[in-house]
């Protein structure tokens, strides 16, 4: 039975991770400070380490004998990044490192521990090549998209200069159950599902035209359970995680007010500074290299998160 780290596991994405670990058998151990992540979120079989990425003493305890780690803790708001500069800078880019650092030094056998992390599609900033593809050029517009461009240039030197295997996965825009709709940060599925849900007008910020990429945890899963399957010794590598397809904001309020049985009712503020108008993705590495692509329709995706925050509600 196989024993796994997942830094940042109470939270949105690697809660999913941990449920879809434990059910086929697998032992789990969390290393997490809750900042943003939430002990509900988890089954009752796992290990909770509390502590920050930040702590090489933690990092350490949460690594020593595991067989992989998969490394999602990250203050992923862009927002906050740009205002808390240096203290994102230390979780998102320090954290990363004392990961690649500890799965050098606690590998069994002269092999080090393979890690799995989170990249962004926030490396790419405003790049006009779309759908764009790992290829592109990495021109990032905010401190996030930095410290994640950063973090996989250091799992290069991890792998090259000390053997350590790693998969980058760029995520684009996640979604799905558990992810919070009150925190100013959420993504905007989770918000506009919260307002509809409460029969409220869904604010949009700027015309709705942006274009955004959107895809479901459940195939997110599948790609970060797949990525440690072929995360390699010296082998450092990245791949999107993303559908390939594309929505307007104004397009997904529309449907989701259509499935939450709502009338369609839109307040229009001022667009965001810093907004990137459009971004999709290019599946089509990960298809050739992982095997896989994202197989969860918009529509039926989207009905699962407005379900799963409903039954939330109500049990809250």
């Amino acid at each position: 039975m196989a024993t796994w780290l997942i830094t940042g596991g109470c939270g949105f994405i690697g809660s999913h991770l941990a449920d879809a670990l434990l059910a086929r058998g697998d032992r789990v151990r969390i290393l997490d400070d809750l900042s943003t992540g939430k002990r509900e979120n988890l089954p009752a079989r796992q290990e909770l380490i509390l502590g920050n990425v930040v702590s090489s003493e933690r990092v350490e305890q949460a690594m020593d004998g595991v067989d992989g780690c998969w490394h999602l803790a990250a203050i992923a708001s862009v927002s906050r990044c740009n205002e808390e500069w240096i203290p994102s800078h230390q979780v998102n880019q320090t954290g990363s490192i004392r990961v690649f650092e500890a799965a050098r030094r606690l590998g069994r056998q002269g092999r080090p521990i393979p890690v799995v992390y989170a990249s962004s599609a926030a490396v790419y900033g405003d790049n006009p090549a779309l759908p764009v593809a790992e290829t592109a050029e990495a021109r990032p517009l905010t401190a996030y998209g930095a410290d994640k461009l950063g973090s996989e240039l250091h799992a290069r030197v991890a792998a090259g200069v000390h053997g350590v295997g790693s998969t980058g996965l760029r995520f684009f825009n996640v979604f799905g159950p558990r992810q919070d709709p009150d925190s100013p940060y959420s993504g905007v599925i989770s918000i506009f599902a919260r307002r509809i849900l409460d029969s409220l007008p869904i604010l949009i910020h700027g015309d709705g035209g942006q274009i955004r990429d959107f895809i479901y945890v459940g195939d997110v899963v599948r790609f970060l359970l797949r990525a440690m399957e072929r995360t390699a010794p010296g082998r450092a590598e990245i791949f999107n995680v993303c559908t390939g397809g594309a929505v307007t904001i104004l397009e997904l309020a529309q449907l989701l007010s259509r499935l939450g049985g709502q009338e369609l009712r839109i307040e229009h503020g001022p667009a965001r500074s810093g907004d990137i108008r459009a971004s999709s993705g290019d599946p089509g590495r990960a298809a050739r290299l992982l095997g896989l692509r994202a197989e969860w329709p918009l529509e039926l995706a989207l009905g699962q998160t407005l379900a799963g925050l409903a039954e939330r509600s109500q049990a809250s």
